[in-house]
């Protein structure tokens, strides 16, 4: 009997390494479609779309973008939790889908950690905080004793709950000993003019968003808002170089799947992908937006997830945010 159940068991297994061969060797057998939970024209989507045209090409089949915005992305990473596990669907966004969002929310309808396949960690932007500069800050001590000054009279502004925008300013809050007030925008586009407005005096952001206001003199820079230095602009300090111990806040972008998804289509996309990425085209987005690259396994990529999944819940925990 025992020889028997090994005898089974070997044929089991080569089948299902047949299965995944075959289903890499018909992968894809239709058109693809790259969701993206955010609006056309930002990174996520320009990032989403030159992915997909270069993966069109080598594929010989189409590969679309499905732009679905709305609920702090929910909308489109629930589309894509709920596809077939075939490859066909797949989800390009910031990592707050995952690690941050399924905190603040009562409506979630998935699970960040079960019902998404990890691919590829794309990029990853180590922001700035910016202020008005028709304020009379120029460091990260001025912004906080401003604040201090005038409790809850201060507005900082982010595009979405659960963005770093949002999360990093409640954390900068809480270990400052501050107050401010928090206004959510639809995208990193409204929320600059409303800084040009004034109608908020704070702002993390990624450097590049603010770059022709800090050149034209309407939007100041106060500190790198990452663990490190950008590469990129190496002689600005660091929030944490600035007077607050600990605080670090960033964004990635990601490639996913549904849950389920087979290994080997897993491993055809990811080389596919990793090969875009080291192209001029993507290189130059990369500069232009200043991005870097992440070098991390499919195995780390998983850990990365579920490490910043459990810091994001403390986080939003221990600064009192409850879901909505």
């Amino acid at each position: 009997m025992l020889r028997l159940l090994r005898i089974l068991g070997s044929a089991l297994l080569l089948v299902t390494v047949v299965a995944g061969s075959n289903a890499q060797d018909r992968y894809p057998s239709q058109t693809v479609r790259i969701v993206v939970p955010t609006s056309a024209g930002g990174i996520t989507d320009i990032l989403a779309r030159i992915i997909a045209q270069n993966l069109a090409r080598s594929w010989g089949q189409p590969v679309i973008v499905d732009n679905r915005p709305g609920a702090d992305q929910m909308i489109g990473a629930a589309a894509v939790a709920k596809s077939a596990p075939d490859g066909h669907t797949l989800l390009v966004t910031t990592d707050s889908s995952l690690t941050a969002v399924p905190h603040l929310s009562k409506e979630v309808r998935y699970d960040p950690l079960r019902d998404f396949t990890p691919i590829l960690a794309l990029g990853q932007a180590t922001p700035v905080i910016n202020v008005s500069a028709t304020l009379p800050i120029r460091s990260v001590q001025e912004l906080i004793a401003l604040a201090k000054s005038k409790p809850g009279a201060l507005n900082y502004g982010s595009f979405g709950n659960g963005t770093y925008a949002h999360l990093g300013m409640e954390d900068l809050k809480q270990r400052a000993g501050i107050n401010l007030m928090h206004i959510p925008y639809k995208g990193s586009a409204p929320a600059i003019t409303a800084l040009l407005r004034n109608e908020i005096a704070v702002l993390i952001v990624n450097k590049s968003v603010v770059d022709e206001h800090v050149q034209t003199g309407t939007v100041r820079i106060l500190a790198a808002a990452g663990t490190n230095r950008p590469a990129s602009f190496p002689n600005l300090p660091t929030v944490a170089e600035s007077g607050v111990p600990g605080f670090s806040t960033g964004t990635w972008w990601g490639l996913f799947g549904p849950g389920n998804l087979p290994r080997p289509i897993v491993d055809k996309i990811r080389a596919d992908v990793v090969g875009i990425l080291s192209s001029e085209e993507v290189q130059k987005l990369y500069r232009t937006n200043t991005l870097e690259r992440m070098d991390v396994s499919a195995e780390e990529f998983v850990q990365l997830i579920r490490r910043e999944f459990n810091h994001s819940g403390a986080l939003i925990k221990a600064t009192g945010l409850n879901p909505t």
